[in-house]
């Protein structure tokens, strides 16, 4: 993809490949630097969830994420990605 391209993949189809796949999400940070992360959705890669904990409010502008390589969850702006 060049830089005039814009990404196009909705953020349900992006929840679905990450949920599939480990992928590599090129996006940019909020102080402006570009970021490479390799992170999934894969439920036999993510940690047990503690259910007592309240759900936030999903903030459909915002995709969590599991980190691979930090082993955390991290998070992006879907209108930030670059690629996938």
């Amino acid at each position: 993809m060049n830089s005039n391209e814009k990404f196009n993949m909705s953020r349900d189809q992006l929840k679905t490949k990450l949920s599939e796949t480990i992928a590599t999400v090129t996006f940019t940070k909020s102080d402006g630097t570009l970021r490479q992360m390799k992170c999934t959705l894969q439920e036999n890669n993510l940690p047990i969830i503690d259910s007592t904990k309240t759900p936030r409010k999903e903030n459909l502008d915002v995709l969590p994420v599991w980190d691979i390589e930090e082993g955390n969850w991290r998070s992006f702006r879907i209108d930030s990605i670059k690629s996938v």
